[in-house]
């Protein structure tokens, strides 16, 4: 009887593994990932930021960003050039937002003052990056709908496979598809579609680190451009945690005093 009730609950199981359907399991993973890092607070990180043409010539600039959790609505982060001597002092600030257009402006030291980047440019390239002033975004689960596709191995890990889909028609890309680790959710893959739905670009994730023993930060961003055949490195180090910053510190009047 005992083993017959074992088969049953399985059956039943299973059963309802299938009728989940490839949306539900979709965003399920989706709100896993978000939940699996909430709680980190604050962030400080130095950046070297290594650029690649398609003739293999590189350029390197070097960066400070910090990050400022929020959960009623989305992240903000400031990103500040240190050098070379052509980009020292652009800095760059975003809200991220749940719902709508994400706010960004763009601080130019040579004209000493803010501008704003309209939602129409945010499909545009980052200070010549092969990343988007989009993708500099905070991944917030309400900007996308989701579609599971499969599991597979990736990086050496296995991965939940997603397709999610911007939700903002002013998006650059048609669609992603994302490999989330399967043990704690981490991203370790992305590929852009364009609006022509061609692949675009992919980023991958390496050199992961645990901070405060929860929170999975990449060491290295790799994104590559199958269009163009350009890439971009992106390198971080001395990550810092719980800094006291506050929401002040993220403003118009704080972008321009962070590139002094």
């Amino acid at each position: 009887m005992k083993n017959i009730v074992l088969i049953l609950i399985g059956l039943f199981a299973a059963l309802g593994l299938q009728a989940q359907s490839a949306e539900e399991k979709g965003i399920e993973v989706a709100k896993a990932a978000d939940a699996y890092d909430q709680g980190f607070g604050s962030s400080v990180t130095k950046l070297t930021m290594v650029l690649t043409n398609k003739q293999g010539q590189e350029s390197t600039r070097y960066m400070s960003n910090q990050t400022l959790e929020l959960t009623e609505d989305g992240d903000k982060s400031l990103i500040v050039f240190d050098s070379p001597r052509d980009v020292k002092g652009t800095a760059t600030l975003t809200f991220t937002h749940k719902e709508g257009s994400d706010d960004q402006w763009l601080y130019l030291p040579a004209l000493k003052r803010v501008k704003r980047i309209s939602s129409n440019n945010k499909s545009g390239p980052f200070m010549g990056s092969e990343f988007a002033y989009e993708d500099l975004s905070s991944q917030e689960v309400e900007k996308y709908t989701y579609k599971f596709l499969r599991e597979e191995e990736v990086n050496g890990v296995s991965a939940y496979v997603v397709e999610r889909d911007p939700v903002d028609p002013k998006s650059g890309y048609a669609r992603q598809v994302v490999w989330y680790n399967k043990d704690n959710y981490r991203l370790e893959k992305m590929d852009f579609y364009d609006r022509k739905n061609a692949l675009l670009k992919t980023l991958t994730y390496g050199k992961y680190k645990v901070y405060k023993e929860k929170h999975w930060r990449a060491g290295e961003m790799n994104m590559i451009n199958h269009q163009t055949g350009k890439k971009t490195l992106l390198k971080f180090e001395d990550y810092q945690f719980d800094l006291g910053l506050k929401e002040s510190d993220f403003s118009q009047n704080s972008l321009q005093r962070a590139s002094r």
